[in-house]
């Protein structure tokens, strides 16, 4: 009978520890970069009054904080379990429902934002008049809203598990968005929720950029803004493919799990949390930071710390 020894032991233990720690770093590091271009994205759109004032830099920011959040937040539940800390039931809760809440925000405000493109295109004499500082402060408003409404659900839902059988609040699991569908009804709930907002988030950003190329062949539209305008919607819709690739992400790791050993599913959880989750959550601050001509001077002045004149 073979058996392990107390070194072999101990170094089977110190791998594993560096290991994690490895892998830590490697998500860390790329996280701590995106939320700081984030964060100096948000304070660009803060600094000038003409970002305060325009209705697409008032989205812009708005979206852009939802997806800082949810970065910050899906890295805090990674490193504490990469740290094997186990949350109590209702401070994991709470975590998750925040994390939903702002990954429910960039999908609808990706949908307003096509919203203010198309009106801006095909009703160019009325945008003045309907896209508004006010409205657009009502929309947002709407949309947490509308996503808060959608979170109180879920912890009501949550209320109908019998936690008084529970021996202790202490969670035997790591923390994550799986662990707190404690019923079918949730989990039942939660899908049907997602498959109806990328759906409809899917089809409003559609129409949009179909309503944008046919008003772009009227010969009364400003080519060059319908141009601009269909490019945007476009990019849009390619932000909110890559929303919904999040959704994805546990069903994938769960079907993953069942053919590879554990030590490789935890390898692939961490390319996919890289790729899935931060990724897509710094693209819009690409994206904009480097296509807006009004933007992109005053972000790099302030990414190369002030070292640059912006223009």
């Amino acid at each position: 009978m073979s058996y392990a020894t107390p070194s072999h032991t101990n170094i089977t233990v110190g791998l594993g520890f560096l290991e994690r720690v490895m892998l830590s770093t490697l998500t860390t590091v790329p996280c701590c970069l995106f939320l700081f271009i984030n964060g100096t994205m948000l304070f660009t759109l803060r600094s000038k009054s003409v970002f305060c004032e325009t209705s697409r830099y008032i989205l812009l920011y708005n979206l852009l904080f939802a997806d800082t959040v949810q970065v910050a937040l899906s890295q805090l539940l990674y490193i504490l379990s990469a740290c094997r800390m186990r949350l109590t039931y209702p401070v994991c809760g709470l975590l998750v429902m925040l994390a939903n809440l702002t990954n429910e925000v960039s999908p609808l405000t990706l949908v307003v934002m096509s919203l203010e493109r198309y009106v801006a295109v095909c009703y160019p004499l009325r945008h003045a008049t309907i896209i508004t500082i006010r409205n657009t402060g009502v929309a947002i408003v709407v949309v947490w809203t509308f996503c808060s409404l959608n979170v109180l659900t879920r912890v009501l839902l949550l209320l109908n598990f019998p936690f008084e059988n529970l021996e202790s609040l202490q969670m035997k699991e790591f923390c994550s968005t799986l662990i707190m569908f404690l019923d079918t009804i949730s989990d039942l709930y939660d899908k049907a929720y997602t498959c109806f907002l990328f759906v409809s988030a899917g089809v409003a950003v559609i129409s949009s950029y179909i309503g944008v190329i046919v008003a772009a062949r009227s010969a009364s539209t400003d080519k060059a803004l319908a141009r601009k305008a269909r490019n945007t919607l476009l990019l849009h819709l390619v932000q909110l493919g890559l929303s919904l690739s999040s959704t994805i992400h546990n069903p994938m790791l769960i079907a993953i799990s069942k053919v590879v050993k554990r030590i490789d599913l935890v390898r692939i959880q961490n390319i996919f949390y890289v790729c899935i989750i931060l990724f897509p959550r710094c693209l819009s601050a690409l994206i904009y930071g480097l296509r807006d001509q009004t933007i992109r001077p005053v972000l790099v002045h302030y990414l190369c710390c002030r070292l640059t004149r912006p223009s």
